[in-house]
């Protein structure tokens, strides 16, 4: 494949792609990531075409790309990009999205989350969630640098980027790792074709795999499935998925949207006949400009100009 003759290896390298593309990069853990392992052969890989970044690989270092709007207006979204957990659709589901955010004047967060691998993690299952949680850290203790409201940070995810940003969303009280007492809990929550259950016959078996290896425990799969976690305390969620998604069944969504309704939780589903999986911004056939909705919805909570 061609792709693969433009892989980009080493940190350097990648971080200037990142410069090129954004104000400024974050380093999460300045003072060292934490359930880490060691592995000198583990080497961060990007896709790259046209001068951009559009896929990552093996993300050892988490980080956060900053997008700011010409103007303010006061709402955080963190973005997490989908890829089974396998890699980070970076351009796609992250990039195209932090500007169309900045276009409505909300400043955009695009994480480089660790995918989960046991050569270089304690716990592959708690790695992302972790690194979730330190960006929510981040972004609320910083509010005032980056002109946001600490009451206004959402987290939008997409795929498997979609379970994450849903687990933020219902276990921001299994504290994974301690620095401070910030509240982890984010204001709203973006899900897109979200991974949401890891029954079988309901998930995506990669991500399932990927996140919670081969024979998971029955507790592991309840505890990752996000619509067992919801409460009346989960934030308000707009979700959006294809009944023709062959990767990540529509009925990820659709639980999760049914107990946010049983908790008495604002909550909006916008299912489309057409659309696949992964088709980002842009949507496919019926789906195409699901973002208006998405705007909408963000006017109606004032969270968008």
């Amino acid at each position: 494949m061609n792709w693969i003759k433009c892989l980009v290896f080493g940190s350097m390298l990648l971080a200037v792609q990142f410069k090129m593309l954004s104000q400024e990069e974050i380093n999460l853990y300045p003072n060292g990531v934490p359930n880490a392992i060691e592995d000198k052969e583990y080497q961060e890989e990007a896709e790259v075409k046209d001068g951009k970044v559009i896929k990552v690989y093996k993300v050892s270092k988490p980080t956060l790309t900053v997008f700011r709007p010409e103007k303010s207006n006061g709402t955080a979204v963190i973005i997490c990009p989908g890829g089974g957990y396998g890699y980070l659709s970076f351009d796609k589901e992250g990039i195209q999205p932090a500007k169309w955010l900045n276009e409505h004047g909300v400043t955009a967060l695009v994480l480089k989350y660790r995918l989960p691998h046991d050569g270089i993690m304690e716990d592959k299952s708690f790695g992302p969630l972790q690194d979730v949680q330190q960006a929510i850290r981040y972004v609320r203790t910083h509010a005032n640098e980056l002109h946001i409201d600490e009451n206004k940070i959402g987290i939008m995810g997409f795929s498997a980027g979609g379970h994450l940003a849903a687990s933020a969303s219902t276990l921001y009280n299994e504290v994974v790792y301690e620095e401070g007492t910030v509240p982890l809990k984010p204001d709203f929550s973006i899900l897109v074709y979200p991974v949401i259950s890891m029954e079988e016959g309901v998930t995506h078996k990669g991500s399932k795999t990927n996140l919670l290896g081969e024979n998971p425990s029955k507790e592991e799969v309840e505890k990752f499935s996000t619509d067992e976690q919801i409460n009346a305390q989960t934030p308000p969620a707009f979700l959006v998925h294809a009944t023709d998604d062959g990767a990540v069944p529509v009925e990820n969504s659709l639980r999760y949207y049914s107990s946010l309704v049983e908790n008495n939780i604002s909550a909006e589903l916008h299912v489309y006949n057409q659309g696949g999986h992964g088709f980002g911004l842009k949507g496919r056939g019926s789906s195409a400009g699901w973002t208006k909705a998405l705007e909408n919805w963000l006017k109606d909570f004032g969270l968008c100009d």
